[in-house]
């Protein structure tokens, strides 16, 4: 293989509330740079809840540091009354990219969520994937116990690299 071509999903949520309980905040633009050195990933999505223009800011941020932004889609009457859960886009999205041959290699999911197990599972079969990194110890799902742990990192673990200071 002469270069390696990732793709990585982020769960907004997790990873803001992952980090946020632990008393730091990760440096949006540090992320994207080390996910492409270390993980060479090509394109990274990130995945929010619904449109809110409150977060004008907090959006364009995201895109400035390279990320593809990606939305849940919600009814107009109940988007106020839900949560961003995102689970389901992102798996339909790797599913998407595995199923229509997009050009890269693995998968690097940032989340600790246990709903993305049985993808996990999949991408991990099919030699697909690369790394799921957990937002915090607490954020990772016991389901991923069994994984080696050449499959996963804590961001934690990375803070000296992608902490917002």
């Amino acid at each position: 293989m002469d270069k390696e071509n990732n793709l990585a999903f982020i769960d907004g949520q997790n990873l803001y509330l992952g980090t946020k309980q632990d008393n730091w905040t990760v440096d949006l633009s540090k992320l994207k740079i080390y996910l492409k050195d270390k993980y060479k990933v090509s394109e990274a999505y990130y995945f929010l809840g619904y449109l809110n223009e409150e977060n004008d800011e907090l959006y364009k941020e995201i895109q400035r540091a390279g990320f593809i932004v990606v939305f849940k889609e919600h009814n107009q009457y109940v988007a106020t009354k839900k949560k961003g859960n995102v689970d389901t886009d992102i798996v339909f999205e790797i599913m998407k990219s595995l199923l229509e041959n997009k050009n890269f290699e693995k998968i690097v999911l940032v989340s600790g969520d246990g709903d993305y197990k049985k993808v996990v599972d999949y991408l991990i079969k099919k030699d697909r994937f690369k790394k799921i990194l957990f937002p915090n110890k607490k954020f990772a799902s016991s389901l991923y116990k069994i994984l080696g742990s050449e499959y996963f990192d804590y961001l934690e673990n990375l803070k000296v690299y992608i902490e917002y200071k």
